[in-house]
């Protein structure tokens, strides 16, 4: 048997920012410190206060 080697832990990257909401590793907003993936920040952008431009 091989031996088990822990998860690497990403300091920087894509793999080192998830989503608070769901987990997601991909299309993460950081700006103002939101950190949601871009599908949760659609969902919850009116309650925190964003309004869509048309």
């Amino acid at each position: 048997m091989g031996k088990y080697k822990p998860p690497k832990i990403h300091k920087f990257g894509k793999g080192a920012r998830k989503c608070r909401r769901c987990g997601s590793r991909d299309a993460v907003i950081q700006k103002y410190g939101i950190y949601l993936c871009r599908q949760c920040f659609r969902e919850l952008a009116p309650q925190l206060g964003f309004k869509k431009y048309n």
